[in-house]
């Protein structure tokens, strides 16, 4: 898994914003989706801070998924993209999710994507991210 590729996925995800805005749950958000308050930030600052929280994003990952080094890189990349995007203690609770990764159960894992609010509420990013999980190719 390479951090270049996550945080070049996560910067397209987020998109940058240099003044803090509220997101879709209402969260005080700045840079590249990282919550703070109400600070303007550089591009280079959103961009240290991007991976530094990409960094933490693979952790809690491989926290995650007992069998995260069996999984090829593409599906690495979703699962700590979803761990980004929801914090661990949110994806934590995509049990069912969790479990078919574990398992290498693909389909199974795309299929409990897609039935989550997280799903609806994501839009084209979740979209993207079900179909690199269902087929393991980055789109």
């Amino acid at each position: 898994m390479s951090i270049d590729a996550l945080v070049d996925a996560l910067k397209g995800d987020e998109g940058f914003r240099s003044k803090p805005y509220a997101d879709a749950v209402g969260k005080l958000t700045i840079g590249y989706g990282r919550n703070l308050d109400d600070n303007g930030i550089s591009r280079s600052e959103a961009h240290d801070m991007c991976v530094h929280d990409a960094i933490t994003a693979l952790r809690d990952a491989a926290d995650l998924v007992p069998n995260w080094l069996l999984l090829d890189d593409v599906r690495q990349n979703v699962v700590a993209n979803m761990a980004f995007n929801l914090g661990k203690t949110r994806l934590a609770k995509f049990v069912k999710f969790l479990a078919a990764v574990n398992a290498r159960d693909y389909l199974k894992a795309s299929a409990e994507m897609k039935d989550s609010i997280w799903y609806v509420q994501t839009g084209s990013r979740a979209r993207r991210l079900v179909d690199e999980m269902r087929t393991g190719i980055v789109a």
